[in-house]
């Protein structure tokens, strides 16, 4: 029985959960809860994972501390999708349970494991039982006791186990939705794997063949493109400090505010740490000292580490192109703004209403946190929104509000393209930020987003016999009705949408659609809607057929 692991065992126990999720990732997406060919809950935990994974190879940590903060920074950049985000922040509290550790035992992974179910519950506004927040819970409190009963770290991990697998057999009772559908929550199957894949390199059973973590991407930024000049604040200034007194840390964020740019500043009930970018560092630490003693300074000249880095940068191969970077684009402008959204024809709509950067995705094809902060970074604007456009994308979106050091992020709640559409027209570039917030907040709630799409599989819902290849109609989300013939869901979808008033109908034909078969679908709608106004366009996105905003 292993009492102890250290960081070095514990990267291994990642690497090979990372290569167990990935093996078992196309069963964990068919479970998704309706028969809709969008299940992607194996693949974004897969794809979180695996980003992790890879870094850790390449750091090669040692101790427990280094391990779990690589792990987390990682996944957090890494992370796609709800579930993808929510196992991040199970990592992230597992990160701050045990960031001082050289080595681990049962004790401290029952520590981790429930600093993780706090961390993550926390993230979720209204997190519901039955899902992976159920198991990994569940899972946390099986290893508390265990840990009382033997501090062995592999009885406290396997003790763990045994618990999320008879949790996760339960989440079909728990939730209405998993009953109805007869599936075991998918998130909480990921974590289950997680867990046994860790336990399977403890006991030196073999990662699945052909499963790897993902390749290490290297970055490298062209720091000749840009003159030492253009650098305004000189000094990236970092420092650590005690609280010795009861002066307010957001004092001292609002006085380096007005010393430079690049500001972030976090503080607990011991220390201060801050990071900023200035010309006066002497200034920046003076007044640091008088909230505490520094325990950890670092001032370094940008300007000359830009000189190096060019001349370095110049030495390359003339045809060698540089990789695209996570450098900040200056602000040249207010507003700017991100979407997300999968098609062509959808990107367009988005770039001709003023979208700066569109994102390949939406569902099954869910971007990073880290996808989407470097094309935050590249808007050159103050204020950035960002679109999500996918119910499956807002949490990670979300993430990247902290992540952002000199530009205000929004991330709006924008659930379905047409959401989105409706958002960009409502902008006011001369507007103030509250009350561009509110009107494009307003003018989402006010679309109604109808899609077709496919059934990928037989399934049962609602009492309804749902086979394999039916037509399948969603209308804000929710499954509206299910025909083997198309022409019959349009029409059962004008026929809700002229009940529902809609003015004015948009109607978006996507990837293997022809134009005359959606010209042929607007006439249905034209004829069931006569008072609507009924346009038709080119949105090329996968998955569905049709994607239809009703306003």
């Amino acid at each position: 029985m292993v009492q102890f692991i250290d960081g070095a065992t514990l990267a291994r126990m990642i690497v090979h959960a990372s290569a167990s999720l990935n093996a078992e990732k196309q069963k964990i997406n068919e479970l998704n809860v309706f028969p809709v060919p969008d299940g992607d809950t194996g693949t974004n935990m897969g794809l979180t994972i695996s980003t992790a994974a890879a870094e850790l190879q390449k750091k090669n940590p040692t101790t427990v501390g280094q391990t779990v903060s690589v792990n987390a920074s990682a996944m957090l950049r890494g992370a796609r999708g709800n579930s993808g985000v929510i196992l991040s922040l199970i990592f992230r509290g597992f990160s701050k349970a045990l960031k001082d550790k050289d080595t681990m035992d049962g004790i401290d992974l029952a520590d981790g494991l429930n600093a993780g179910v706090i961390a993550a519950y926390k993230a979720v506004m209204k997190p519901a039982e039955g899902t992976v927040l159920t198991v990994s819970r569940m899972a946390g409190d099986r290893a508390g006791r265990a840990a009382e009963e033997n501090t062995a770290f592999e009885y406290v991990l396997e003790s763990a186990i045994l618990q999320a697998e008879q949790t996760l057999a339960e989440t079909t009772d728990m939730n209405p939705v998993l009953k109805k559908a007869g599936v075991v929550d998918a998130g909480g199957m990921g974590f289950l794997v997680i867990l046994k894949g860790m336990l399977d390199e403890l006991r030196g059973i073999p990662m699945p063949e052909g499963s790897e973590a993902a390749p290490v991407q290297k970055e490298k930024a062209d720091f000749a493109s840009f003159e030492t000049g253009d650098i305004t604040f000189g000094y990236c200034t970092e420092f650590i400090c005690s609280r010795d007194n009861d002066k307010d840390p957001e004092a001292l964020r609002a006085f380096l505010d007005g010393m430079g740019d690049s500001l972030v500043l976090v503080e607990d009930d011991e220390i201060i740490k801050a990071h900023v970018h200035t010309n006066h560092p002497g200034k920046v630490l003076e007044e640091a000292l008088t909230y505490g003693g520094l325990l950890m300074v670092k001032v370094e000249n940008m300007r000359e580490q830009h000189t190096e880095l060019a001349e370095g940068a110049q030495t390359q191969a003339p045809n060698q192109e540089a990789e695209e970077t996570m450098e900040d684009a200056a602000p040249e402008k207010k507003y700017g703004f991100v979407a997300v959204a999968a098609g062509d024809g959808l990107a367009k709509v988005f770039h001709d209403l003023g979208v700066d950067g569109v994102i390949s995705g939406g569902q099954t094809m869910n971007p990073s946190t880290e996808d989407i902060l470097r094309q935050i970074k590249k808007t050159p604007a103050e204020v950035v929104y960002v679109l999500p456009n996918n119910k499956n994308i807002v949490m990670a979106a979300q993430q990247c509000v902290d992540l952002v050091e000199n530009k205000q992020v929004i991330v709006l709640n924008a659930k379905t393209v047409p959401q989105g559409i409706s958002a960009m027209i409502a902008v006011d570039p001369d507007g103030e930020v509250e009350d561009n917030t509110e009107a494009m907040s307003e003018a989402m709630g006010g679309v109604t987003t109808m899609e077709i799409t496919y059934a990928a599989r037989d399934s049962e819902f609602d009492g309804n016999a749902i086979k394999e290849g039916d037509y399948l109609a969603l209308v804000d989300n929710q499954l509206f009705g299910t025909e083997k013939d198309l022409d019959a869901i349009l029409d059962k979808l004008a026929n809700e949408a002229n009940d529902r008033g809609g003015e004015f109908i948009n109607i978006f034909y996507g990837e293997g659609v022809d134009q005359a078969a959606a010209e042929a679908a607007a006439a249905r709608f034209e004829a069931l809607c006569p008072d609507a106004e009924i346009s038709v366009l080119e949105g090329a996105q996968p998955v569905y057929h049709y994607l239809i905003s009703v306003e």
